[in-house]
Formats: C-alpha cells, structure tokens, sequence
C-alpha cells in the first residue's frame, strides 16, 4: 500500500499550509442562495467551495461508497492542496480493503479518513485497524469505554492535546458568536505555532451558517499570523 503523503511532509512551516478549514459535507440545495450563488447549478457546487475552502467532510461514504469513478471526478473539480476527509462507519470495517481502494482514487486530494467506531472499547479491533491500512485514520470513538485509551499513530477525533500526527477537530455546537469565535481561533493558532497540522470542520446546517462560521473562523487566524500585521 502507498501512504497518503501528509501536507505538513509536503509544504513549508506556514501556518497556512498547516490548517485546513471546511464544513461537513458541500452538496446541499438550501445552502443557495446564501452561500452558493442563486443560479448555480448542483453540479457546480463542489467547484465554488473548493475556491473558498482547501477541506471538506465527506460523509456520503458513511452510507453508500461511491464508485470509484466518482472519486475520480470529485478530485478533478478541486485543485491541488484540497483534502477531502471521508467517514468509515463501524459496519464497513469488513470491506476495508475495498473502501480503501477507492478512497485513493482521490490521490493527493485524499485527506484523514474518519473512523466512526460505536461499539464499547475492544482493543483488538484497534489493532486490526491499524494494522490493516496506512491511511491517515482519525478515530470517532463514541463509546465512553474508549476515554484513554492510545490509539496512535491514528488520532483521536476532538482531541486537542493529544501527543499526534495532526488533529482532526469537528465543531458540532451552533450557534457560535464573536467570542466563541475567537475562541476557538486562538486555541487553533497555538496548536498551529507548535507547528501541529490541523483540520477542522463545521457542522452542516439547514442554512449555511456552516460556511460562514467556517470563513470567519479563517479570518480570524489570518488576523493572528505575524506576517499579516
């Protein structure tokens, strides 16, 4: 297997090649015309967001793994730099071979693969995972069992202070104000200056609050870099 090369091995120290901001998930009609433009087409959305944002959630495969035809199609309407960061339910730990062949044909373009687990603690199944891809695993652990439990090199899912690779964060409260805002940008530029890649993600909302917290989030961390006084 050929590891996914991570953007942190291929770019320079930059904050802004270190963090990758987006939501969970892009192909959404009432998100027009508040974020995508009125007239639009669906088959149009990937595009537009990929201009504005270097990272989405793909949660489609936690349902239904596409062909590998459209992961082809999905990675040429983004361009370089974008990752993509598909779901791996629990259930579809059996096919994984197949879910990791097709994921890969997104190429650079493939991002952490999130791994949603919601059974109680079971450290073999752990051990099988890991030992089973090279995929950059970032691991949804959603039983309380798993609460200390080592899961490098994967990640844990929400975990700021963790000894890793990188961190996979998902932000899932809305609404968020100024403050919260600032918040969450000021935690984001430390772990960004100790030199810690990051991906981050908004919570998909009927209206397109989801983007617009995602920007402001960018701008705010824009602000906080050296070279942008």
């Amino acid at each position: 297997m050929t590891a996914t090369p991570s953007r942190l091995a291929r770019s320079s120290d930059s904050s802004r090649d270190l963090l990758s901001v987006g939501t969970s998930g892009w192909s959404y009609p009432s998100w027009r015309p508040g974020f995508y433009p009125a007239g639009l087409a669906n088959e149009g959305f990937l595009g537009f967001y990929a201009e504005r944002f270097d990272t989405v959630e793909l949660n489609t495969t936690g349902y239904r793994l596409p062909s590998e035809e459209q992961f082809v199609r999905w990675a040429g309407q983004v361009p370089p730099g974008f990752a993509f960061a598909p779901k791996l339910p629990q259930r579809s730990l059996r096919s994984l071979a197949t879910f990791e062949e097709r994921v890969r044909r997104l190429g650079e373009r493939l991002g952490p693969v999130r791994v949603v687990v919601e059974s109680p603690r079971d450290d073999g199944l752990i051990a099988l995972l890991l030992g089973s891809t090279d995929l950059r695993l970032a691991l949804d652990l959603r039983d309380p069992s798993w609460e200390g439990v080592d899961v490098r090199p994967a990640v844990r899912v929400g975990d700021w202070d963790a000894d890793a690779p990188f961190r996979y964060l998902r932000f899932r409260d809305p609404p968020y104000g100024d403050t919260d805002l600032d918040a969450l940008a000021a935690r984001l530029v430390l772990l960004l200056a100790a030199g810690v890649e990051v991906f981050a993600y908004l919570r998909h909302e009927d209206e397109p609050t989801a983007p617009a917290y995602a920007e402001a989030l960018k701008e705010r961390i824009r602000a906080a870099e050296p070279d942008s006084r």
